[in-house]
Order: structure tokens, then sequence, then C-alpha cells
């Protein structure tokens, strides 16, 4: 088997504001292809890596690194691999979304504008309000067009700083699937998000950071298996067996379809991991 290449690698990050430390110590890599979700609360210092990553940003101390080139040393090689998608759409609302995207094929001078355009228009559902100014574009379309633009300048990387902060459960899904399929056609995707639904369906991995630290991370099924005394769940053929299960399991040799073990969602172990860690400072 091939080896898996890295795309993203962090070790020993750490940032600071005058007397705040913001980022201690912070490591994790990112395979190629795969979509890596940071997750935490408001002030963890998820956009701090983002912007840091995208060399928005000058770290204390550390080593980061794009596609092996690094974000300090290396940054004009490593802008030409990525692309960023903030909080906030950075769309000009007087255009066109049509023109919007050619804006920005004829600023980054992309050969093949138009058709390039057309494609992404099309992979983002927005060919039939393409002629329509931005300015009467819902939420969602907005954002959707705001990673199109992102995506103009094809990047091996990309970061998305919590992509469907204000977005209806709907237009939500919409972007899960976009993002997936991103992922599919080998675009490594680093994200960051307060919901954990969001970090459960899309991640690969999975990394739960609070106060500047990664408490810990893996995929979002050994995150879920590593909070203990969650028991079982036992399936039955009938709701009648269900029901008379404790008496009669033993004495009459009940069988059963299967057994589950009873998983803690993604929340609950985000819950319990940052509980932990206040009852330990």
């Amino acid at each position: 088997m091939a080896k898996q290449t890295i795309s993203i690698s962090v070790s020993g990050l750490r940032k600071s504001y005058k007397n705040k430390e913001v980022l201690k110590d912070v490591n994790f890599t990112v395979p190629s292809g795969t979509i890596y979700a940071l997750l935490g609360s408001n002030g963890a210092g998820k956009t701090t890596i983002v912007k840091i990553l995208s060399t928005l940003l000058k770290p204390d101390g550390g080593k980061i690194s794009i596609n092996d080139f690094d974000v300090v040393y290396q940054e004009e090689l490593v802008r030409r691999c990525i692309s960023l998608t903030g909080q906030f759409t950075a769309v000009d609302e007087v255009l066109t979304g049509r023109e919007n995207l050619n804006l920005i094929g004829q600023l980054i001078r992309l050969p093949d504008v138009k058709r390039k355009t057309e494609g992404w228009l099309s992979f983002f559902d927005l060919q039939d309000a393409a002629a329509q100014r931005v300015s009467t574009y819902s939420g969602g379309m907005r954002r959707r067009l705001d990673i199109a633009m992102s995506l103009m300048v094809q990047p091996q990387v990309l970061f998305l700083d919590e992509p469907t902060t204000g977005l209806d459960p709907q237009n939500r899904i919409i972007m899960w699937e976009l993002v997936k399929n991103l992922a599919k056609q080998g675009t490594t995707v680093l994200l960051t998000t307060q919901y954990l639904e969001e970090a459960e369906y899309l991640a690969d991995n999975v990394a739960i950071l609070h106060n500047g630290e990664i408490l810990i991370e893996g995929t979002p099924q050994y995150l879920k298996e590593i909070i203990p005394g969650r028991g079982a769940q036992l399936n039955f053929q009938t709701e009648k067996q269900a029901e008379n299960a404790m008496e009669l399991l033993t004495k009459e040799g009940i069988s059963v379809e299967s057994i589950e073990p009873n998983l803690p969602s993604l929340e609950d172990v985000f819950l319990t991991l940052i509980k932990e860690n206040k009852e330990a400072i």
C-alpha cells in the first residue's frame, strides 16, 4: 500500500497576543484529500490556527508546512497551493454571480476563465442565478458563491473557517455535500466549526481544541469510543420480546437480533472532555 502523503503538518505551534497565550504547543497532521475538522468553542484558537496556516499571521514558534512548504519562510509557495474562505462572505453584491467569478479569474490570470466560471456555477448549482446581482442572493447562495470564488484558483488545500455559520439547516446540508465532493476530487479540506454534527458528518478526523490546546484527535468513531460506561443497546425481533426481555432472556432463550455499542454522541464527547479539562485546572 502506498504511503499516504501529508498536506498539512503542524508541530509545536505557539501564538500569543500580548500576555495572552492563545495557542500552546499545537500538533497535528492532515493527509492529502481528507477533511480535518477543528472543533471548539468561541475563543478556543480555531481561527488563529487558520490564519497562521494561510500565511495571514506569523506564529511565535513551531514548524508549520503546507505541501512541504514552510508557512513562514516559503509563504509565496504556500499561497500558490491554498485558498481560504473566512467566516464572512467576501462577494461583491453589485456584481452578478458570474461577474464575481470572472473577476477572480482575471485577477489571477487564470486560463480559460469562462469555462471554469461556468463549471463552478454548475458545481454549486448557481447557473439559474448566475446573471443576477449578488445582492438578490440568499445567505446560502452567497456562501456557495464565496467558496466557488476560493476554488477558482484550483487550490490543493482549502481552509473553511466556520463555513455554515448563519445558514439554515437545508443550506447547511447542501454545503456539507459540496465539501464532501471536493474531498472526493482530491482537495484537502481543513474546516473549523462549532457545530458538532457538522464535524461528525464531514470529517475524516476531528480535533477538539480548548484553551489553545488540542485535547484529543481521531476519527469521529474513535472519539465516541473513548468515553466509557455507556453500556450496550439490545435490538429484539418483536416489541413483546423487548418488554419481557429481562424476565425471559435466560429462562426462555430468546435470541437477540443484534448487539450494538451504545456510543455517546460527539457532543457528549466534547462536553465531557471540556468538563474534565476544567476540573483538572
